[in-house]
């Protein structure tokens, strides 16, 4: 598969399920999130952008971690709910975009992009990659998790999409997870 899973595709999952990963139920997904946030360490961010945040499980445990959070998907269903979820919480806001062509102003000092990179085809994972680049903040972070199992519903899998990142972006590459269902990789702008 070549094209980008658009914006049909994601709805069209979001109409038959709630939750299409389970991302509420998951025992990998919560096991996921705990290491994403422990590769953190105890820092707080001003101002963060999570791309794909689907219905705003891993965006409400980050929201403690940021004083301003934006979260993006482009599934309209996807935001409904992560509003939903997060309406309590004033610092946070969700958004309905399409990356990269609607990829929100910076500065940010944390992006995340957790299970969202393999869904293009790799010149466009790229194209979002500079993106996120030219809108982090001199000292800020760029997290990357993706799922390392094959899968051929998606144009890359979660480690061509960590080769593509390492040899591909001008940020440091600070540390480095592999284990047997994901790679997670957290990147720091050294300027």
């Amino acid at each position: 598969m070549n094209e980008r899973l658009g914006r049909e595709y994601f709805e069209g999952l979001y109409a038959r399920s709630g939750d299409p990963w389970d991302f509420e139920t998951s025992e990998y997904e919560q096991n996921k999130y705990a290491r994403t946030l422990a590769v953190l360490g105890e820092r707080t961010f001003r101002r963060a952008l999570e791309a794909g945040a689907s219905i705003g499980v891993f965006t409400e445990l980050l929201a403690d971690r940021c004083e301003e959070l934006l979260a993006v998907d482009v599934s309209e269903r996807a935001v409904a709910a992560a509003r939903s979820r997060l309406s309590g919480r004033g610092h946070v806001r969700v958004e309905r975009r399409t990356l990269p062509e609607e990829m929100p102003d910076g500065p940010f000092d944390l992006i995340v992009a957790s299970e969202v990179l393999y869904y293009f085809p790799r010149e466009e994972m790229l194209a979002v990659l500079q993106v996120f680049e030219r809108e982090l903040a001199a000292g800020g972070s760029l997290l990357a998790v993706h799922w390392r199992r094959e899968t051929k519903t998606y144009p890359l899998q979660g480690d061509e999409v960590h080769e593509l990142l390492a040899r591909n972006t001008r940020l440091q590459n600070k540390e480095t997870i592999i284990e047997p269902d994901y790679c997670l990789d957290l990147f720091e702008d050294a300027q």
